[in-house]
């Protein structure tokens, strides 16, 4: 076994526990018998995120990435049994606006894999306009920890930035950051480095502002950490 399957296994683990995070929030649903305040976007996105990674990763696309396939994988299903649980305490509303945004989605990647197999008969073609798209998903869920993290700033307080979380979203962004390096594909590597710069961030906040946290009020606390985990979404790039 070579050093960089060591190094995608130890993030295939890293990153399977990411996915598993929200967990709570999903107790929280299931309890309540409705999704109260939580919405399903973080989730439905993850779903196209996950599927296009693991589209990436197959031979015909970008060899040599099985790694990246088996943890996507796993991701997307598990995101489509939160998205099945919530579908199942929301209100007709909430529902249509899911199976909608997943009717898009679908189409989205059929449109994305009928073009790349039909047009790029290369796998160095594949793999660019597949990567690129997987990039630029990546950035725009970016703006979930960044959310987060003005809030943490104006508030001056961490109960909105669990410290766990964020240790686990810098080891997730660094051990397919060195993953990537390994041997060089940029569209693992630049996601990844950005993951790794946002738990950097993350974990000077949290340095900056614990002392300023009030942690008296423990309603407030859950209420808080209760929302964050819905809002700061693990850094799954690219898994």
């Amino acid at each position: 076994m070579d050093a960089r399957t060591i190094v995608g296994v130890v993030g295939n683990i890293i990153s399977f526990f990411l996915f598993l995070s929200p967990i709570p929030t999903f107790y929280r649903i299931w309890r309540a018998k409705s999704v109260q305040e939580f919405k399903a976007d973080p989730y439905v996105a993850t779903v196209l995120n996950c599927a296009l990674w693991v589209f990436y990763g197959l031979p015909f696309v970008h060899p040599d990435s099985t790694l990246v396939v088996t943890i996507n994988g796993i991701g997307l299903v598990i995101e489509l049994i939160y998205l099945a649980i919530f579908f199942i305490y929301s209100n007709w509303p909430k529902r249509r606006k899911i199976l909608i945004v997943l009717l898009v989605e679908i189409i989205f990647l059929a449109v994305v894999v009928v073009l790349t197999m039909t047009l790029l008969h290369t796998t160095k073609k594949r793999s660019m306009l597949v990567g690129i798209l997987c990039i630029i998903l990546n950035i725009m869920m970016y703006v979930s920890p960044l959310t987060v993290m003005r809030r943490v700033i104006s508030t001056k307080s961490v109960k909105f930035m669990p410290f766990y979380l964020s240790l686990a979203n810098l080891a997730n962004g660094c051990i397919w950051l060195v993953y990537a390096l390994l041997k060089f594909d940029p569209y693992i590597l630049i996601p990844n480095g950005l993951g790794a710069i946002s738990g950097v961030a993350q974990l000077i906040l949290y340095a900056t502002y614990y002392r300023t946290t009030n942690w008296d009020n423990t309603s407030a606390q859950h209420q808080t950490q209760s929302q964050s985990s819905e809002v700061q979404l693990p850094n799954k790039e690219p898994v």
